[in-house]
Order: structure tokens, then sequence, then C-alpha cells
């Protein structure tokens, strides 16, 4: 009889199901977003640049948009760069503090998301997946990350 400690079973790793789940869930957004232009990360992006339209917070500054998306600035120049490229955003030097760099979307970037809309939908559609079992999981996933997330601690 093996020692094994069977809590150590991959399939027994919540970290597991969720990296398994999360690539899953992109795979699956991919060939919709390359046809659009954009990659997860630039999609993440935009999402919050939507959100901000209905509700801005008090600087729409990348450091806002890296609290928002848990990515530091490294990460997200890059993909700022392209979608500025791309003609979807603009970033502006703040007047008062130089350091700030102000995101704003443009008329393109907000036509955008109407092609965007239909994607989750689309997605969950093709695979069956229930809505409100997939609420019910997002609700728990933000529960759980509120309580290891160190910065809402």
């Amino acid at each position: 009889m093996s020692d094994f400690d069977a809590s150590l079973q991959l399939d027994n790793q919540l970290c597991f199901k969720l990296y398994a789940a999360s690539r899953t869930v992109i795979r699956g957004y991919k060939p919709m977003l390359e046809a659009l232009g954009l990659t997860y990360p630039q999609y993440l992006v935009m999402l919050v640049l939507w959100e901000w339209q209905g509700s801005p917070p008090a600087q729409p500054t990348v450091k806002a948009l890296g609290a928002r998306l848990q990515l530091d600035s490294g990460t997200l120049t890059p993909l700022l760069k392209r979608l500025q490229q791309l003609g979807l955003l603009r970033r502006q030097r703040g007047a008062v503090d130089e350091r700030e760099v102000h995101l704003y979307l443009s008329e393109a970037g907000q036509a955008l998301q109407t092609r965007v809309a239909p994607l989750k939908h689309a997605l969950l559609c093709q695979h069956g997946v229930d809505t409100q079992e997939l609420d019910r999981l997002r609700l728990q996933l933000g529960e759980l990350l509120d309580r290891l997330n160190p910065v809402n601690n």
C-alpha cells in the first residue's frame, strides 16, 4: 500500500482546476477574438475601458487599469501601445502629473463593443453551458479571490 496522500493528486487541486478551466475558456475565445484583431489580454483591457464609459474612476489611468486587472505596468504598457496602434484607444500624459498616463477609448474602440458583446453568449451556447450555474461559479470565485488577494485583506 502506498503512503501517497490523496489530497496531493492533481485532480484534487483547486489550483489545477482553475488553471485548466482558465486555459480552456481563453482557448475558446481565441478564434472569435482573432477575428476582431484582439488577443485575450487586450480583450480584458477593452472590457475595463468599456466599463469605465458608464462608471469611470476618478483617474482613468494606467495605474487604475493595472489595479482593476491585477497587472503591473510592465505587462500593460505593450498591450496599451498595441491597442493604440490599432486605433482603439489613446493615451495621454496627465496635465497636473506627467507621470500619470490617462486612457481614453477612440470612436473605433467604442464601436468595437457592439461586435464583442455576443462573444460570451456564443461561447457558452456552443458548449451548452448553463448560464445560471456559471453565474454562481463566478460569484464563488469572486469571493475566493477577495479572501486570497492580499490587496483586499
